[in-house]
């Protein structure tokens, strides 16, 4: 069997006493107790166990967890000594970075159990973390292997070797941006600018400065040539997120700079060509926003060439464990803080959610979770996503299902009967006054 391979940060240097016993039981020690040692720490030893010891000037200093879990992956066992234990900070730094404790001295035989114990829970570890594969894609941070993201996949593919205009609909939180991304990451415009715009953040005054740029002395303020952010993306893409919020003053310039591919700089009457590639993408919906008079028509078929729309989390239920564990590696990564894991209760709880806020909210409930959480298994109210949250949410969907239901038996029973609401209030057993209050109530109303 290869030897595994066991981290060591111990200044006492006791455990090199006991290196020769620690090796005949199949491990490698690395000493990283000095940074020059870390620094040579070759990157093909994989550890998974790490043994810390513990001196009175660094009771409760986790900077070292941190620096050393932005580098190994691996659960600690510390070494410390009976009077340590008095301070209250020691106490909890042992609770939050380490998967057991020894006090001084060692008991060779109990150390190696324990080492043999955090290795198999390290190792279970990265089954609970599963790496993307074929069959579970992950486009840059696109992660999901239910069937609307798979067609998702799919589409992006195709769409992104054409350059045609792209119209990305979805609710917030949907990651709208990343598929803008994902398709220009894969288009022959790859190696230009990707400029993302969110049109509902642009300052109404400015707005146009901002997206068509401006000549020196064009206003107040303006002491020099600005390159706006249409022409910053040339021979790129340019994503004009939420462009439902764009005024209709503006929707104008833009449909002159779709039919003309060129802009005009506030102050300027010179036209400055643009090769770009548009994608647009909205929450609101621009058809009604049409209809309404709040979107210019014209506009919306000049960028509803191909529409693409991104699926809300509650549609993909098979992606919410792997979304949420996916975040929770890359947050403890990022910090270089201890591992911690998703309790069986926090999994029901996330599954039992109905994400109004789909992704965005359930990286916002992780993050929260993973800089709160007292324990290495994160409950469900880490989440904030208690018991009554469950119960909660479980109502609303009944009532959605409830109120589905009878909106289908309504809208039946009209066209069985011609629209006469005398004989479909019978065909349901209502009365025509509460047939009425049903139609009200659901928005309906009889031919």
């Amino acid at each position: 069997m290869d030897a595994r391979a066991l981290l060591i940060v111990d200044p006492s240097y006791e455990l090199l006493a006991l290196a020769p016993l620690i090796r005949a039981n199949g491990w490698e020690l690395y000493d990283l107790t000095q940074p020059r040692q870390r620094a040579e720490m070759p990157p093909s030893a994989s550890p998974l166990v790490g043994i810390y010891g513990f001196q009175p000037d660094n009771l409760a200093d986790s900077a070292p967890f941190e620096d050393l879990g932005r580098r190994f992956r691996v659960e600690w066992i510390g070494l410390t000594q009976s009077d340590f234990l008095a301070n209250h900070d020691h106490r909890h730094l042992l609770a939050n970075y380490c998967l057991d404790y020894h006090t001084r001295p060692i008991e060779a035989g109990r150390l190696l159990q324990s080492i043999g114990h955090a290795h198999g829970m390290a190792d279970l570890a990265g089954d609970d973390n599963p790496v993307q594969t074929p069959e579970q894609p992950l486009i840059d941070e696109m992660i999901g292997v239910s069937a609307p993201m798979l067609g998702l996949y799919h589409d992006i593919r195709k769409v992104a070797s054409v350059d045609a205009s792209v119209l990305i609909a979805g609710e917030s939180g949907t990651g709208k941006e990343l598929i803008a991304r994902a398709i220009h990451q894969r288009s022959q415009r790859r190696n230009g600018p990707f400029v993302a715009v969110n049109c509902g953040a642009l300052p109404a005054t400015l707005i146009q400065a901002e997206l068509f740029g401006y000549e020196k002395g064009a206003f107040t303020g303006a002491q020099q040539r600005k390159i706006g952010l249409v022409e910053s993306a040339h021979r790129g893409t340019l994503l004009l997120d939420e462009i439902a919020d764009l005024p209709l003053d503006l929707q104008s310039n833009f449909l002159r700079f779709l039919q003309e591919r060129a802009i005009t700089r506030v102050g300027s009457t010179a036209s400055v060509p643009v090769d770009v590639r548009v994608l647009a993408a909205s929450h609101t919906d621009l058809e009604a926003a049409v209809k309404t008079g709040r979107f210019r028509e014209d506009l919306y078929y000049r960028l509803n060439v191909i529409r693409l729309s991104a699926p809300p989390l509650r549609e993909r239920p098979e992606d919410i464990e792997l979304l949420a564990r996916y975040f929770l590696d890359l947050f403890v990564r990022k910090r270089g803080a201890r591992a911690r894991r998703l309790s069986a209760q926090a999994l029901a709880a996330l599954k039992a959610h109905s994400w109004p806020g789909n992704v965005r909210e359930l990286i916002n409930r992780v993050r929260r979770a993973e800089v709160m959480a007292e324990q290495r298994l994160i409950r469900p109210d880490d989440l904030g996503l208690a018991t009554g949250s469950m119960t909660a949410s479980r109502s609303r969907r009944l009532n959605e299902v409830k109120a589905s239901v009878e909106c289908d038996a309504l809208l039946s029973a009209l066209k069985s009967t011609g629209n006469n609401v005398s004989q479909a209030a019978r065909t349901l057993g209502v009365s025509r006054v509460s047939f009425y209050r049903l139609l009200n109530k659901h928005g309906i109303k009889p031919r």
